[in-house]
């Protein structure tokens, strides 16, 4: 299958790729595009902007979360009906999941969708050495195409041209941006903040858009682009996925909102797939579960940046104490999780209640929780069956005050203990790409049926 595509990638974390692969998705939809935005690895908050940008769901790639095989399929079906699909990359370009010889890295998802790749690099702080970075990066392996360079946050216009000197002909430089704070997105403990959090995300997507039209030659990237080889595959299926005939009827209210805002956007197409009629809740707003609720889905966000806010919402957090004690089939993902605490803290106040479903609190940790893991189930209960492994990812700034009560829902290696699973609520911190387990999806709209 023929897809214009392009994987943006960097030597490094912080050198831009979220600007300028934003930026690019904004300035190609302006141009008369449909554009695809794709993001590599399990990342939840870059495909949000990503949305934004292009008007389409964000999508993920991440070859550890869902198979090296799934990688072509999800990005064909991701792409559907778009005439250009702009990927940008994790880390630095050869960086993926620790031990692994950069596997689930940007340049592994390069070589399994044949990508030319558009290297950002900061030249805040070096001129003719970049030419010696870029240079490094384009021979280090013959499988991945630098095939164009951005030159990002440039002092003068002087200091970019001693940069293009240096590179000569060696890779051609589509863009230059200059040094401008007014188009990074702020941040905070996991990293950038969401756009569905900011009132000013759609005002800051338009000045981005205008500054990459205004110095990056979009028609060569266009160009670039249409030079990727064509696809052998056929886009992934939900329906397929599935693999049988629909569940019985089932209504899941799936959390969203400010304060929930991380899910892959193939778990919606799954429950579907499998039967279910998906409606949205918001935590923040709404005073109780939807009329003819039969599953509850809660997936990862920032409740403790919304703690106040949800403790306040009193009807519904005994609606969903109610409910999810007295048996609806629920699933809770990170921040799920957290929502199901007895309480909260968040960053500065004191502990907002919670919905008290799981018998501990929830407080900020000192430390980061990031990696991905391999986890096993430990019996069988709503989402798995006893001895069943998922890939999954964690990626968290609280910490539980103790272990839930219950058989917890996985062992991690060491047979550490991660959450609580019963056979009706399956809750736990780490994140679970479903399209790679699609038989989770089933399970949960079988028992919500």
């Amino acid at each position: 299958m023929s897809l214009p595509r392009l994987v943006v990638a960097a030597p490094a974390s912080g050198h831009g790729k979220t600007t300028v692969a934003t930026g690019l998705m904004a300035a190609l939809r302006r141009a008369g595009h449909t554009v695809s935005g794709h993001k590599v690895g399990p990342d939840y908050i870059d495909p949000g902007y990503h949305a934004l940008a292009t008007g389409r769901p964000g999508r993920n790639l991440d070859p550890y979360l869902v198979g090296e095989q799934r990688i072509v399929p999800l990005l064909l079906h991701g792409a559907a009906g778009a005439d250009i699909a702009v990927v940008e990359g994790v880390m630095g370009l050869f960086d993926g999941r620790l031990g692994a010889d950069g596997f689930a890295s940007t340049a592994h998802v390069a070589t399994l969708t044949g990508s030319p790749v558009l290297l950002v690099v900061d030249v805040s702080h070096a001129s003719r050495t970049i030419a010696a970075m870029v240079h490094g990066l384009r021979t280090w392996s013959p499988e991945v195409d630098i095939a164009g360079v951005i030159l990002n946050k440039a002092g003068t216009e002087r200091h970019a041209e001693e940069v293009r000197r240096a590179l000569g002909d060696a890779v051609p430089v589509l863009g230059v941006l200059r040094r401008d704070d007014g188009i990074e997105a702020p941040s905070r403990h996991l990293g950038l903040v969401p756009a569905e959090e900011r009132a000013d995300a759609a005002r800051a997507l338009d000045r981005l858009a205008d500054q990459v039209a205004e110095r990056v030659d979009l028609d060569a990237v266009v160009r670039l682009a249409r030079g990727a080889r064509d696809l052998a595959g056929e886009p992934w299926s939900a329906a397929e996925a599935i693999g049988e005939e629909p569940c019985a009827p089932a209504r899941i209210a799936v959390a969203g909102g400010r304060s929930f805002t991380f899910r892959y956007a193939e778990t919606t197409e799954l429950l579907e797939a499998a039967g279910a009629e998906v409606t949205t809740l918001d935590p923040l707003a709404d005073r109780a579960l939807p009329d003819g609720t039969t599953g509850l889905y809660l997936g990862g966000g920032f409740p403790e940046m919304h703690a106040a806010v949800l403790g306040a919402n009193a009807p519904l957090l005994a609606d969903v104490r109610r409910r999810v004690a007295g048996g609806l089939p629920t699933v809770a993902e990170c921040a799920g999780l957290l929502y199901l605490c007895r309480s909260v803290r968040g960053p500065a106040g004191e502990p907002a209640r919670m919905a008290g479903v799981i018998d501990v609190d929830a407080a900020m940790a000192p430390r980061l929780t990031l990696g991905y893991r391999e986890a096993t189930a430990t019996g069988d209960d709503l989402l798995s069956r006893s001895g069943e492994r998922v890939t999954a990812h964690e990626f968290h700034r609280t910490a539980l005050s103790g272990e839930p009560a219950g058989r917890p829902a996985w062992w991690l290696p060491q047979r550490v203990a991660a959450g609580v699973a019963t056979p009706t609520l399956h809750a736990s911190y780490l994140h679970v790409h479903w399209a790679g387990h699609p038989h989770l999806a089933r399970r949960f709209v079988s028992r919500a049926g």
